[in-house]
């Protein structure tokens, strides 16, 4: 089935009937992107969470002089979305760009709100993602703020163990937040001192 993955996922928080995972699944749309097509650009209003079922997203900002913020990736198993925007239906700040091509399902706000009301257990499923999300998010402002950059890169490579070597180092040193050159000098003075 094409969404067995999706299922699963939600499976680890809550349990749904089949007539519950069908009513799920009719409200889902599959959509597949082009590696360096855009899902969302900064200045649309995001209607959707994405899960991605193959392939990768990143989800960045840019900053006024130019450069670009990894908030985070979304490997296969993986949700994304710009939460301000999805939450507030306003603009949003985030570009969430594919790196590979992509497969994903999507579902929209107007569907998740559905879910809430005709099955109320995908609001506890919700409330765990965005509680984990915010929990995450936390810890990586304050590891931003008081780990170096060789701990931070510790830290990604134990969250995102598939994508270590996947990801142009440019990617990562905008996800850590250093230069890709000091990235660079850093990733070889660790693998010396190996």
């Amino acid at each position: 089935m094409a969404f067995d993955l999706i299922l699963n996922n939600v499976s680890k928080y809550i349990e749904l009937t089949d007539a519950e995972q069908e009513f799920f699944v009719a409200r889902l749309e599959t959509k597949s992107v082009k590696r360096k097509q855009f899902l969302l650009s900064e200045g649309e209003v995001c209607k959707y969470s994405a899960f991605v079922t193959a392939g990768c997203l990143r989800g960045y900002t840019i900053d006024r002089g130019g450069v670009e913020h990894v908030l985070g990736f979304a490997p296969p198993d993986w949700w994304i979305a710009d939460m301000y925007s999805l939450i507030t239906q306003k603009p949003g700040t985030l570009y969430i760009e594919a790196l590979e091509d992509t497969d994903m399902i999507l579902l929209s706000k107007i569907n998740q709100e559905k879910l809430y009301v005709e099955v109320p257990k995908f609001e506890r499923f919700f409330r765990i993602l965005a509680e984990k999300s915010l929990v995450a998010n936390q810890q990586r402002i304050v590891d931003n703020m008081s780990l170096t950059a060789e701990e931070r890169y510790g830290i990604f490579c134990k969250r995102y163990p598939t994508l270590i070597d996947h990801l142009p180092q440019k990617q990562l040193a905008a996800y850590i937040g250093v230069t890709p050159e000091f990235f660079s000098r850093m990733r070889s003075e660790m693998m010396r001192k190996k």
